[in-house]
């Protein structure tokens, strides 16, 4: 993305009291949803910029840059947002485990999928 097409998403990101906005890791080609983590304008514009994910951590107070000791990262193919703007879609190259916990994405605790009948 240019300087100037970063400029407008983060113009149109609308973030929460705190400055944060959820942000929904999926696998890009997969369309597996990974996990969900908060990003601030700031982490937002480094992930647009350099297209490694960059989140905050409410945890730690602090940036926290996907893989940086881990090794898992994501490489951002692509940026969305949703209707109101109020939410981060990212659409990304996984290597290595997404959750915290190792797994391949956090929703797979719990023994997976519970289906819900019709």
């Amino acid at each position: 993305m240019s300087p100037d097409e970063i400029d407008a998403f983060l113009a149109r990101t609308q973030v929460n009291a705190e400055g944060l906005v959820p942000a929904v890791a999926q696998q890009w080609d997969t369309r597996e949803v990974l996990m969900v983590a908060w990003t601030s304008l700031e982490t937002l514009r480094e992930t647009l910029s350099t297209g490694r994910a960059v989140y905050f951590s409410r945890s730690r107070g602090e940036r926290w840059l996907k893989g940086e000791t881990s090794g898992h990262v994501q490489s951002v193919r692509e940026a969305r947002l949703d209707c109101d703007g109020d939410t981060v879609l990212l659409l990304v190259d996984q290597v290595g485990g997404a959750c915290h916990t190792g797994d391949r994405s956090c929703f797979d605790a719990f023994g997976g999928p519970v289906t819900v009948p019709a």
